[in-house]
């Protein structure tokens, strides 16, 4: 029997015409985008299969790529019962996750990021926030250049640790960029600029989380059918407390997505990613195990055939 990790893509994994095979030829899909579109009053056919702005608007992107998230997730345990170890979710794919153990309704789980999209998008008014990507330099020394600016007054942190020598910055957009020389110094390949208004995983977000706590208090269920790894600190927890006080941190804490698949790697025999293929690029760097993308009715039926 394989043992199995499912895993759930964040920001960055959104595209028009993502979920629209589903969409086409299931009818359960149907029913779940239709539900959505009624909950948070937006037209999930219009903001996934057409060309728009809103699909980049981080309260549009959340809840898009987690519905489209579990839908495949769905779609795969309605025919596959088998059990996963574990859980886990790269930033906003962490509240995909928490939903696929059972611990929130799906539609409640739109809601809540379409919220926590909204209160990022606050949270960042009128501060030039946002987000840059390191291609080349180790984790070590993007933390010693950061933390020396801080001290500086830059408004400048690691936000996501996505895999050996691939880590994304926030804080002040003037800030990040002009540390771009710095990084190129002590040797970046890349130092770019994202194209985000938001500035994720950073202590910008903290006016943010009393109220993301609200609504986790509101939404969550003490009901975890398997454990969940935690952004924050790449270990496991299986509890509402657990999940209100982690998910809150993780507004400002940053992701670590690499020390998370390394801390699971031994206790699993493949990944399996719902409703994108971003985490199967990063974990090619990170793990010597397998992972399969569940992205469209056809590689569902492959990811199927495995078990």
């Amino acid at each position: 029997m394989n043992k199995t990790l499912f895993i759930f893509p964040g920001q960055g994994s959104q595209k028009v015409g993502m979920g629209k095979d589903f969409y086409d030829n299931s009818s359960l899909a149907k029913e779940m985008v239709e539900k959505a579109s009624e909950r948070i009053h937006v037209d999930f056919t219009k903001l996934l299969f057409e060309e728009n702005d809103q699909l980049e608007q981080t309260e549009y992107t959340q809840p898009a790529i987690l519905l489209v998230s579990l839908i495949a997730h769905r779609l795969f345990t309605e025919t596959c019962k088998t059990l996963p170890v574990s859980v886990l979710g790269h930033s906003l794919g962490e509240f995909s996750a928490l939903s696929a153990t059972g611990a929130m309704d799906y539609l409640d789980a739109v809601e809540l990021v379409h919220q926590r999209g909204l209160l990022m998008k606050k949270a960042c008014e009128g501060i030039n926030a946002g987000m840059m990507a390191l291609l080349g330099l180790d984790d070590a020394r993007v933390e010693e250049i950061t933390c020396k600016e801080r001290e500086l007054g830059k408004k400048v942190w690691a936000a996501n640790y996505n895999g050996d020598g691939q880590i994304v910055i926030a804080g002040n957009k003037d800030d990040l960029s002009s540390l771009e020389p710095l990084f190129k110094e002590a040797g970046a390949k890349k130092a770019v600029l994202l194209p985000m208004s938001v500035a994720s995983h950073c202590p910008l977000l903290s006016s943010a989380q009393a109220n993301l706590e609200g609504y986790l208090e509101k939404w969550l269920k003490d009901d975890f059918a398997m454990p969940v790894i935690s952004n924050v600190t790449a270990k496991a927890y299986q509890s509402k407390e657990e999940a209100k006080r982690l998910l809150s941190e993780q507004l400002i804490s940053p992701v670590k997505y690499k020390q998370s698949i390394l801390h699971v790697e031994s206790s699993t025999d493949m990944f399996i990613e719902f409703g994108g293929s971003v985490l199967k690029g990063l974990n090619k760097r990170i793990s010597q195990k397998p992972t399969h993308s569940i992205v469209d009715m056809k590689s569902l039926e492959e990811v199927l055939a495995l078990f």
